[in-house]
């Protein structure tokens, strides 16, 4: 089996993948965060510093781009060749209603007969270019927007081009991250889909992750997310039944809060990303309620740290 890393914009940017990679092996693909590229013909400096190689040295990293103009599409997957990239991943999955809005991520799925062109010049153009500028493209995917029944005619699009994965997460675009994966839909997919597929959603703990391999023996590729910022060592526990300890996760933890330390100007925004972190690290500490409400509340580096001491006196639990 191999475990891909899904991207959570403002979470899994290269300070925590470097933190994760160092500490938690097993992960064969990082995804980043979505690229938007548009007339500026520029990466952002954000952008930019996130796939940088010398940010990401030794990850396994495949860029996500998010977009519904071929244009744009090309130009960043030929600016990310250029730092080395051999495949680039469509986003068309994102649920957010301010991506949606302009027909971006999940919401370019509501027009299969606009997606069908834009894969037409996507893939005309990776045509003309010599192979040492090429590069795969692969798709993260919900199945619609409204109805489980748009992903028929979503899929066939995607049976059409030369892509080289579809990465699926079997839920609605008004879904969000409620109710649960459509595994009908799913297992559809599988069967009709002529690409490698891989399957993305709600494997939080090790018995998710049997269940779900229970139904679909066949699936050797699953993309895990908010399970893994959770427990950053599901992958372990799943392929070697070795839990997480509470050593590890300060270690893990004191590199990461370094690494924003260091990247960020302000105490505050290295603080702010932390507390983003606590909200699935603490599902870890189900005893220290008390404690990670003062990690909620602490707004100086002191009186962080003083609350993060206490939340590593008590037992860590495995995600039930």
């Amino acid at each position: 089996m191999d475990y891909l890393f899904a991207p959570m914009e403002g979470i899994t940017g290269y300070v925590f993948r470097n933190a994760h990679h160092r500490h938690f092996h097993g992960i064969k693909e990082y995804y980043t965060p979505f690229i938007s590229p548009n007339q500026t013909r520029k990466l952002t400096p954000r952008e930019l510093n996130d796939v940088i190689p010398e940010h990401n040295k030794g990850i396994p990293l495949i860029p996500q781009i998010l977009t519904n103009k071929a244009d744009d599409f090309l130009w960043a997957a030929k600016r990310l060749k250029e730092l080395g990239y051999m495949e680039v991943n469509l986003n068309l999955g994102c649920p957010m209603a301010t991506v949606v809005s302009k027909k971006k991520g999940s919401g370019f799925l509501e027009d299969p007969e606009r997606l069908d062109r834009f894969f037409d010049a996507v893939f005309e153009g990776i045509s003309r270019l010599p192979e040492e500028r090429s590069c795969k493209v692969s798709v993260k995917t919900r199945i619609g927007v409204e109805f489980p029944e748009e992903f028929a005619d979503i899929l066939r699009v995607y049976n059409r081009y030369p892509i080289s994965e579809v990465i699926i997460h079997p839920r609605l675009q008004k879904d969000f991250y409620n109710n649960h994966p459509n595994l009908g839909v799913f297992a559809e997919a599988l069967k009709e889909c002529v690409h490698p597929v891989c399957y993305n959603g709600d494997i939080f703990t090790v018995e998710d992750y049997h269940v779900f391999r229970e139904k679909f023996p066949q699936v050797d590729r699953i993309m895990l997310g908010r399970g893994v910022i959770a427990n950053p060592g599901l992958v372990r526990e799943i392929r070697t039944g070795q839990s997480v300890t509470t050593a590890e996760l300060k270690e893990y933890h004191d590199r990461l809060y370094a690494g924003y330390r260091e990247e960020m100007d302000c105490e505050r925004d290295a603080l702010f990303k932390m507390k983003e972190v606590w909200f699935y690290l603490g599902k870890m500490f189900p005893e220290a309620e008390r404690e990670l409400k003062k990690v909620k509340k602490a707004d100086r580096p002191e009186e962080y740290l003083a609350a993060v001491r206490s939340v590593f006196t008590l037992p860590v639990h495995a995600l039930q």
